[in-house]
């Protein structure tokens, strides 16, 4: 039975300070740094076989930690496809700073709703529609040769990973909240169906 662990990196420093962060390469705050390291030391004792993170330094500088304090080397393959949401006009935007231009319910629609995208961004629907294909093309085919495999992205990459792997609904997957910094474990028969899913 596979294994796959996916993490979304910890805190960053646009998090602290409550900005739409979207595919700005800002590095992780302190907290994040904790909070990688606190995954490593929840994942030693499981083997992987392989890496996969994004092209942003906030994942691969979680995902480094992590396999350091695993005590591990793997080889990592990084990849855009596998990037935050993309927040367009938003990016770098204090979200207070959105609310008082374009109107709280309008950021409200952008930042929840399954396919309205910011001006010039991404909607969740079109992020899954990047992530998906590549999860499919690069990620299944070594868990279907029973490859443990360890992803650390961004929380809605992963978002629309686990809305596929949970089979969840656009409804179900916007209430979904992924925390920083904390690995969740799928065990997978052949088929790729889960047989148990949880938060280390």
């Amino acid at each position: 039975m596979a294994k796959l662990v996916i993490v979304r990196h910890g805190q960053s420093q646009w998090n602290l300070e409550n900005r739409f962060t979207g595919w700005v390469d800002v590095d992780l705050a302190p907290k994040g740094i904790q909070e990688a390291h606190a995954a490593g030391e929840k994942l030693k004792g499981y083997t992987f076989d392989m890496a996969f993170t994004s092209a942003l330094k906030r994942a691969q500088h979680t995902l480094d930690i992590i396999l350091d304090e695993m005590g591990v080397k793997l080889p990592i393959t990084r990849n855009e496809a596998l990037n935050e949401r993309m927040y367009g006009d938003l990016q770098g935007m204090n979200k207070d700073e959105a609310r008082e231009k374009f109107g709280e319910e309008q950021v409200h629609i952008w930042r929840r709703s399954y396919d309205t995208p910011p001006p010039g961004g991404e909607s969740l629907k079109l992020t899954a529609d990047r992530v998906l294909p590549y999860f499919e093309k690069e990620i299944v085919p070594q868990l279907k040769a029973g490859k443990n495999i360890i992803i650390a992205a961004h929380g809605n990459s992963l978002r629309a990973l686990v809305m596929s792997l949970e089979d969840l609904t656009p409804e179900q997957i916007l209430k979904t909240e992924i925390p920083t910094g904390a690995p969740r474990l799928y065990e997978l028969d052949e088929n790729l169906e889960v047989k148990n899913a949880e938060y280390l």
